[in-house]
């Protein structure tokens, strides 16, 4: 306390269970000024209001979905929230920020460390965790910034921790009748006076699947009494379990199933046993005496997860209740995870730059009037990391425009090494050869020959390709002109002509008398020959045709003197603005590597001088990759911004909602995949769509807010209430985000987010406040 009250930010390292957020609460109350509180997860933030608000604290709440009270003393948010205030140099009196390991984070990491190198000086900075193998580095990074940080560690559990081997204990009661191997060992852990139990399982159905054997095995003295709302709520299945003192707990279930019954009635005590799915570990906000972790892996959308040390040690970390329980236990065998396993991670950031940030951080240099790319340096070297992380401009920088005018270093190199092709024009000299051909009338056309360009129609090879029947001379002497001839048939008589076989293959009879041949045979000539009729002429018997190919279209090379050439002679060169360079040995011998300037040129985010793009503005005002497809929807005038909003609701949907289908599908995403050319760029777009992409979800959401269809008749096995909710969740979230972002003068980015704002109004997202109370008798810790 005296550190914060000196002014200083404090980096508090100490396990799980310590008190953490006490600490938080003792500062919150004495220091004077607005104080932002941020968690991981919508579902703590939202627990940490209730808690507040009912001791009285005045809290506010801002978790993207949600924004209510936000100018109360003590705001609870995720963190993202707050980063774009931050980015304008706003902040609260004092920043708290709750497992910031999260800064390694491979999704949220970015968020987490620019929100802190972005703080305001005069914002004090409360950073908790006991999660951080190294938190020496974060005060390091943190000074290195020009903030005065301390160290304040305790690594002394109020509750220790002690393993046991379920193996080792004996069959007792219901184990013996309990049908799964995991069951008859939670039953066994229960005799053994360790319940309640907290029970992680790799998925789903494993959570479930666990529950119902260990619930099945359970006594059945001593039931719960659920009232009606909460049998409702519950639903059938999970009303079963939890009056056998049982319940899983995964993102399949609603907000309301999790925070209004599974939740509290575990912290008072009233389950034996709670299976949660590893994936939502990091939004568990109740302890319980033993822990069991029952796999190494789980799903994260389509890819198994290796659980890693530091997840383990937080896992752990929810045996023992403070003030209940002298000791915590990790339930072991010698197919699972061990304590000793678990483990704080050594903190360092990821290679990967947020990509908004620093285009939004150019865009403000250009409007000062100061260099883009430097801007973007700067806040490059204020990142956690001990090495900086190129961008790709460095280089350029130091050197200075050159005659090329590039200024990133990658486009640059591919510049020079790429070359042009230069082309020999009409007037004998060398020229960059135009980027694509041009339809051309042959008789327009020159062609090389001779070492000289001639008229293409005066060398007969010209003709090689072309039409059909004999060459010929159209023209002689100095106008030479070739064509073709072609007999038409042969003369029966005074008014028959017997067709060649190729005429009565298209005519479909031997021959014609003069009227149909010149009704008919006549115009079709064109089409036949390909070129146009000079004149005809009788050999003989033979009826010949001659035609001329002047207006025949071909393709062809335009010159700078506007002259259309037919493959003309070609070489490679440097570039014109490269050939004095100076730079010319650094392009031509650097290694071509991919960096984040190269790519937000190739994106079309910004110009070649740094100066963000429209597109690169939009994409500026969002998270991840979600930008680029808000803006590449903006750009096709053709999309109804109605159609738009709803199909938002793809960019974080993951693959749960399209089942058996593609998850790129949808008009959003074949848009995308299109404008991005199915690019692979981490963090951002994943066969050229964002990465939380998932088609599927749109549908859905448009069926429960445009026609009002019922929830429980769009789900599937696979796709559940919770789904469903967090689908529209994150929708309401994305809208938000949308109508509270930055005006730019556009009319379809106006419009977008005047429809976002109206449907935020016209919908609700789920709250505390609806849920229904424990009874007395569940509030009773006596159990």
């Amino acid at each position: 306390m005296r550190a914060l009250r000196e002014g200083r930010d404090v980096v508090v390292h100490a396990p799980t269970g310590a008190g953490k957020t006490y600490i938080a609460e003792l500062v919150m109350q004495e220091l004077r000024g607005q104080t932002v509180f941020t968690v991981p997860t919508r579902a703590l933030a939202n627990d940490k209001l209730a808690e507040w608000r009912a001791r009285g604290w005045e809290v506010g709440i801002a978790t993207g979905d949600l924004a209510e009270r936000l100018d109360a003393p003590v705001i609870v948010a995720t963190l993202e929230t707050q980063k774009p205030k931050l980015l304008r140099g706003e902040g609260p009196r004092l920043l708290v920020v709750d497992e910031y390991q999260m800064i390694a984070d491979s999704v949220r990491g970015t968020n987490y460390e620019l929100a802190l190198a972005l703080a305001p000086a005069e914002t004090q900075l409360l950073l908790l965790s006991g999660s951080v193998a190294n938190p020496r580095d974060v005060v390091e990074w943190l000074r290195r910034i020009g903030r005065d940080a301390v160290l304040i560690s305790h690594d002394e559990r109020p509750v220790p921790l002690e393993e046991v081997d379920l193996e080792n204990l004996s069959n007792r009661g219901g184990a013996t009748r309990a049908q799964g191997w995991w069951a008859r060992l939670v039953v066994n852990a229960l005799h053994a006076q360790l319940s309640p139990v907290l029970m992680f399982a790799p998925r789903r159905k494993a959570a479930e699947e666990f529950a119902r054997e260990i619930a099945t095995a359970l006594p059945s003295d001593g039931p719960l009494v659920l009232t009606r709302e909460q049998e409702q709520l519950a639903g059938p299945a999970l009303a079963r379990l939890l009056r056998l003192r049982a319940a899983f707990h995964h993102s399949g279930l609603s907000y309301a199933q999790r925070a209004g019954l599974i939740e509290p009635l575990a912290k008072n005590g009233q389950l034996r046993v709670v299976v949660a799915t590893m994936g939502l570990a990091a939004g568990i906000n109740f302890s319980m005496r033993s822990v069991l972790i029952a796999g190494t892996s789980y799903m994260v959308g389509n890819f198994e997860h290796q659980v890693q040390p530091d997840e383990l040690l937080q896992m752990f970390g929810r045996a023992g209740r403070r003030g209940l329980d002298e000791v915590g236990y990790a339930l072991v065998t010698d197919k699972t995870p061990r304590l000793h396993d678990g483990r704080a991670r050594h903190l360092r950031r990821s290679t990967k730059l947020d990509w908004p940030i620093s285009i939004a951080v150019m865009r403000a240099a250009a409007e000062r009037g100061e260099p883009p790319f430097a801007a973007a340096i700067a806040l490059n070297r204020r990142l956690f990391s001990a090495q900086e992380i190129p961008l790709g401009i460095e280089h350029s920088l130091h050197t200075g425009p050159m005659p090329c005018g590039l200024s990133i270093d990658m486009e640059r190199a591919r510049f020079f090494r790429r070359g042009i092709i230069e082309m020999l024009n009409s007037r004998g000299e060398w020229e960059p050869k135009p980027d694509a051909v041009a339809s051309r009338a042959l008789g327009d056309c020159l062609i090389r020959q001779d070492e000289r360009w001639q008229p293409a129609l005066s060398i007969s090879k010209t003709l090689h390709s072309i039409g059909s029947g004999s060459l010929c001379k159209i023209a002689a002497g100095r106008e030479r002109e070739y064509g073709r001839e072609l007999v038409l048939g042969t003369r029966r008589g005074e008014d028959l002509l017997t067709l060649t076989p190729q005429l009565r293959r298209t005519f479909k009879k031997p021959g014609v008398n003069a009227a149909e041949f010149h009704s008919d045979v006549l115009p079709r000539l064109p089409e036949i020959t390909g070129g146009q009729l000079v004149d005809l002429e009788m050999r003989g018997p033979q009826l010949i045709a001659r035609v001329h190919f002047k207006t025949h279209p071909v393709n062809a090379w335009v010159d700078a003197a506007g002259a259309a050439l037919i493959d003309p002679p070609e070489r490679r060169d440097i570039p014109k603005p490269c050939r004095d360079c100076v730079e010319n040995p650094w392009c031509g011998t650097v290694a071509i590597v991919g960096t984040a300037a190269f790519d937000w040129r190739r994106l079309g985010l910004i110009s070649e001088n740094g100066l963000p793009t429209r597109r690169g503005i939009l994409f500026s005002f969002f998270q991840h990759g979600e930008g680029l497809a808000i803006a590449a929807a903006l750009e096709d005038e053709r999309y109804p911004i109605h159609d738009l909003v709803f199909d938002l609701a793809n960019l974080r949907a993951g693959p749960r909602f399209a089942e058996d289908d593609s998850r790129y599908g949808g008009h959003l995403g074949a848009l995308c995949q299109r404008a991005f050319e199915r690019a692979d760029l981490p963090g951002y777009l994943e066969m050229g769509v964002p990465p939380e992409y998932g088609a599927g979800a749109a549908e859905v959401v448009r069926a429960i807010i445009e026609h009002g269809t019922p929830r429980h008749k769009l789900l599937t096995d696979s796709l559940r209430s919770g789904d469903i909710e967090r689908g529209v969740i994150e929708w309401r979230s994305l809208l938000r985000h949308i109508a509270s972002a930055p005006d730019y003068d556009w009319d379809r980015w106006r419009e977008l987010k005047a429809s976002a704002a109206r449907f935020i109004d016209a919908t609700s997202s789920p709250t505390l406040g609806s849920l229904p109370p424990l009874t007395a008798s569940q509030q009773r810790r006596d159990r």
